[in-house]
């Protein structure tokens, strides 16, 4: 049997190059109103027969992978002994091997004791890819996101405790104009006290069949201008309070990339947003944010 993947496969921009290792089919939550990705696809975690005989296919596929992602949504919420096994086997397997990455959600690594998230750290599991969306409870609630704030900041903090790296993701325009500037201020507020290796903001798109493209056909949501995204945006970064942070606003959803450590270059990227609104030409156009 080859090595093969069950769609539909998605995995962060970074993993574009990565030998990708289905650990989970689907996503045990599920529930976000913004995202279709699994909607069809029924969650389980695949057996250690499944996941070895995978590895065996891939390594023949790709002998010298450099970085693997562990897949569908969230594998992390995966029993932490078949992940030990599966990261024990790549890291024989893949001679070459230099990161492994994979999805989490807070109530994932709040299950893990940090004794677990230890041997995972140490069987060589990099980085974890984590949402945050949002810094505000009440718009985590409104998006269905099954946790809160606290526990977001508590399990990224306990994950980096364990050594583990961060790549923290918020969505610019998912509370609308109304909640704009609480959105914010409270996102950099638990970007800030998580404060993560890697932070990336990605613009606000509704697929179609969501919850919140419902909402927006009833005209009980609204998306931002692209006007309205940048100055969000630059209160953000103008709150925010990290330590050599990777900061990223480079996804096909954004209209104005960005790129830069903070909060070293946070005065860099407040100016670019600056020019940006002056002059709405350096903007990306729809069509190329996949509009």
């Amino acid at each position: 049997m080859g090595y093969y993947l069950v769609p539909p496969v998605y995995r962060p921009p970074s993993e574009a190059s990565s030998l990708i290792l289905q650990v989970t089919l689907g996503c045990s939550h599920n529930a976000c109103s913004f995202c279709v990705s699994y909607k069809g696809k029924r969650f389980r975690v695949k057996t250690w027969p499944e996941i070895e005989a995978d590895i065996d296919a891939a390594k023949e596929y790709f002998p010298t992978a450099t970085r693997i992602f562990l897949a569908d949504g969230n594998a992390m919420v995966a029993e932490t002994g078949l992940l030990l096994q599966v990261l024990n086997k790549l890291h024989r397997d893949f001679p070459y091997l230099e990161r492994v990455g994979i999805y989490g959600r807070a109530d994932d690594i709040l299950k893990k004791t940090p004794e677990e998230l230890k041997q995972l750290t140490e069987a060589g599991l990099s980085l974890v890819y984590y949402g945050l969306e949002s810094g505000s409870d009440r718009i985590l609630k409104m998006i269905y996101k099954g946790v809160n704030v606290a526990q977001i900041i508590e399990g990224g903090c306990k994950a980096m405790a364990a050594g583990l790296q961060l790549s923290v993701t918020v969505i610019i325009g998912v509370g609308g104009p109304e909640l704009s500037e609480e959105h914010a201020k409270e996102t950099a507020e638990a970007a800030s006290a998580i404060n993560p290796a890697y932070l990336s903001a990605l613009t606000m798109l509704i697929p179609e069949g969501s919850y919140m493209d419902r909402k927006l056909k009833r005209g009980e949501f609204k998306l931002l201008t692209p006007e309205q995204t940048l100055r969000e945006l630059k209160v953000l970064l103008e709150n925010v309070s990290l330590e050599n942070c990777v900061f990223r606003s480079n996804h096909a959803s954004n209209y104005l990339p960005l790129k830069g450590v903070l909060n070293q270059d946070r005065d860099k990227m407040l100016a670019q947003i600056e020019r940006a609104l002056a002059n709405p030409g350096l903007l990306r156009p729809e069509f190329l944010r996949g509009l």
